[in-house]
């Protein structure tokens, strides 16, 4: 029997959020401690800012950001090589059906952030901006 909860797209959007926010907390967890002995993942401190799940909770993007984002190449490539433990772990902290295979990406979303601040704080936005705010509204 389908519980009625699960057979909305509401609920299933619910459902992927948390396990990703689980899987979130439980890669960040093994990173903080040094769980994975290696010497790159070793030197840096890895955020984990967010994971999503595919719908059928088979896989799971996991996108990441060193601190200050040094040696963002190598910290990928470390965690790709690692792929296979983290995925043991992951499996079996998170109780699910099937373990999710993990694919690590470089969050740019920081980034994006940066440059579109850097964009409204440029002069010629600034000073549309400013005329903007000085023009009556216009209803």
């Amino acid at each position: 029997m389908v519980r009625q909860q699960d057979s909305t797209q509401e609920g299933r959007s619910v459902r992927l959020l948390r396990v990703g926010e689980q899987v979130r907390h439980i890669l960040s967890d093994v990173l903080m401690r040094g769980d994975v002995h290696d010497d790159v993942l070793a030197a840096h401190s890895v955020s984990v800012t967010e994971v999503r799940m595919s719908p059928d909770l088979r896989h799971a993007t996991v996108f990441v950001k060193p601190l200050l984002g040094a040696d963002e190449a190598a910290v990928l490539k470390a965690l790709r090589t690692h792929t296979a433990y983290l995925q043991r772990t992951v499996a079996s902290r998170v109780n699910l059906k099937y373990a999710a295979r993990l694919k690590f990406l470089a969050d740019e979303s920081f980034d994006e952030g940066g440059r579109i601040d850097a964009l409204l704080r440029s002069p010629d936005i600034a000073r549309d901006l400013d005329d903007e705010a000085e023009s009556p509204d216009r209803d």
